[in-house]
């Protein structure tokens, strides 16, 4: 099948002899649940933040302190519906985040490298938590834009490492699920934060204050709860400390024999070290140019799903089809329990059908809901907007958004941070990492600056170029991304090197030489 690659199991199988991995331990221990709890809680506080903007900027009381004018409009009968949010300064205050997560991802892919996994994971919480009171005593928009970079800024570390810290640790046999924690956790946030929406639109004068300040509790809580978590072997390999990295292994692998896995990561390491130049200089070269495509074509088709629509501006968009403020917000916590669901679902099936089935899955459903999304804005508010869209219709768009949620929720939203943080060699990890992120934050950006924008210009067109977009990278995967589950993460290699297609650019490893004395004590003491 084109596409398809060559899955090699993890535990030999199919008759065909061992498999890469065929000594690594599969079982799931205590310590590697807590540290991927732990990781993952940082999509908890990303997630947060993300959503807590989409119900303050409907919500009376933010709008009265900061934004007056958008007041005006909602109370104007003769308003484009469309166009009542339409404001530079307020998606000003929600894309801060974005850009600025932006650039920080370019920078904590060489810091992560340089300091573990762990450590960056550390600094994202100390910023969450700095950004969250900035934010919840802010007495003007300067200082929300402010907190929010500071937000943008935790979020470009904790999206560049915790995804890998993840896939590092897990074993490979589940790495999927535990993976996808990441995205559960994010959509907890998003839940957490409409319910607190929800308590604080009803109260006057300073509800917002409320719905910025709990997100001081889980940076919090994720700040010290960071601290002992151990740091994956991976990293503390690729950074000389191999006794450690063994000592860590055995910790996250039960004290079972590591030896082999522990193996495979000095071998990759070893592959860092051929390189005089950085991993930036890296990723371009030939040898990792599906690395490279991989790393700028998920994030772009990521953020062209339509996503943005239902994530960020989910309150918006039921208030724009007539629901009041209060209504519209609970219409956002029905949408998050459907998210939580089928991302529940797709960490079940992940490592048992595999990446690319759900890919293909989720792109029909997601075609399917934006065609209709488009059909129902167009014929019942219209080209202007000016009509009002009855109540059963808008019921209807209820009903499609929820059922996008889910098309997205077993596909692109947990698959997102799952393959990224898998198919980069040792060598390159930060890099592809920190480069997806930080396209994918730029993305973000751009379309929460210019969203509310094409809603107002494009109406119910906004939907219909979304939808073309899902077609185009439904057929990429299809083509282009092999099928990576059960692989350990030290030997995908030998995935994209049987790919149809980028066997022309990626070569096997060549065997291991034979250990000696000499060459472990280089290994051990020597700069990796």
């Amino acid at each position: 099948m084109h596409g398809g690659g060559v899955v090699l199991p993890v535990n030999g199988g199919g008759g065909g002899g061992p498999g890469p991995g065929d000594a690594y331990s599969s079982e799931i221990t205590f310590t590697v649940a807590m540290s991927c709890l732990m990781a993952a809680s940082g999509g908890l506080i990303f997630g947060y933040d993300i959503s807590i903007t989409g119900g303050l900027t409907q919500m009376q009381s933010f709008l009265e302190a900061f934004f007056p004018d958008i007041i005006e409009k909602m109370n104007s009968a003769s308003q484009d519906e469309y166009c009542i949010f339409n404001s530079q300064l307020l998606t000003t205050f929600v894309s801060s985040l974005y850009l600025a997560g932006m650039i920080a991802c370019l920078v904590a892919g060489h810091i992560t490298r340089r300091i573990g996994r762990r450590n960056s994971m550390l600094i994202g919480a100390s910023l969450f938590l700095a950004g969250s009171i900035l934010n919840c005593a802010a007495a003007n928009i300067a200082m929300l834009v402010v907190g929010r970079v500071l937000l943008g800024v935790a979020v470009g570390f904790t999206n560049q490492s915790a995804p890998v810290y993840l896939a590092e640790i897990a074993p490979a046999r589940w790495r999927g699920a535990f993976t996808s924690i990441f995205h559960f956790f994010l959509n907890v946030g998003i839940f957490v934060a409409d319910l607190v929406n929800y308590r604080a639109n009803t109260i006057e004068g300073w509800g917002w204050r409320l719905s910025l300040g709990v997100g001081i509790v889980p940076a919090t809580v994720i700040l010290l709860g960071a601290f002992f978590i151990p740091d994956s072997p991976n990293s503390l390999v690729l950074r000389g400390k191999v006794d450690a990295a063994r000592d860590s292994l055995r910790r996250i692998r039960g004290g079972k024999n590591v030896e082999a896995e522990l193996k495979d990561i000095v071998q990759a390491a070893e592959e860092d070290r051929r390189y005089e130049s950085g991993a930036f200089r890296r990723i371009v070269r030939r040898e990792y140019r599906p690395h490279l495509v991989m790393a700028v074509a998920i994030p772009v088709f990521f953020e062209l799903t339509g996503m943005i629509v239902v994530t960020l501006f989910t309150p918006l968009l039921f208030y724009t089809v007539g629901f009041t403020s209060q209504k519209a917000i609970l219409g956002s916590i029905i949408t998050d329990v459907v998210s939580l669901a089928s991302i529940a679902v797709a960490a079940a099936a992940v490592d048992r059908v595999g990446r690319r089935p759900l890919f293909m899955v989720g792109g029909g459903v997601l075609l399917a809901c934006l065609v209709g999304m488009s059909w129902v804005f167009g014929a019942q508010l219209g080209a202007d907007g000016g009509k009002a869209m009855p109540r059963r219709y808008a019921v209807a768009v209820v009903a499609l958004v929820c059922v996008f949620t889910a098309g997205f929720g077993v596909s692109w939203g947990p698959l997102k941070w799952i393959v990224p943080s898998e198919i980069y060699p040792l060598e390159v990890r930060s890099a592809g990492q920190g480069m997806s992120e930080a396209i994918s934050l730029l993305l973000t950006f751009a379309q929460t600056q210019s969203f509310l924008n094409m809603l107002c210009s494009f109406k119910y067109g906004t939907f219909a170029y979304n939808a073309g977009w899902v077609v185009i990278m439904t057929a990429f995967v299809f083509f282009f991304l092999p099928e990576t589950k059960g692989v350990p993460i030290e030997s995908l290699r030998e995935v994209w090197a049987r790919h149809w297609y980028w066997k022309r650019f990626v070569k096997p490893l060549p065997p291991a030489a034979p250990e000696t004395a000499s060459s472990a004590t280089k290994v051990a003491d020597g700069p990796v």
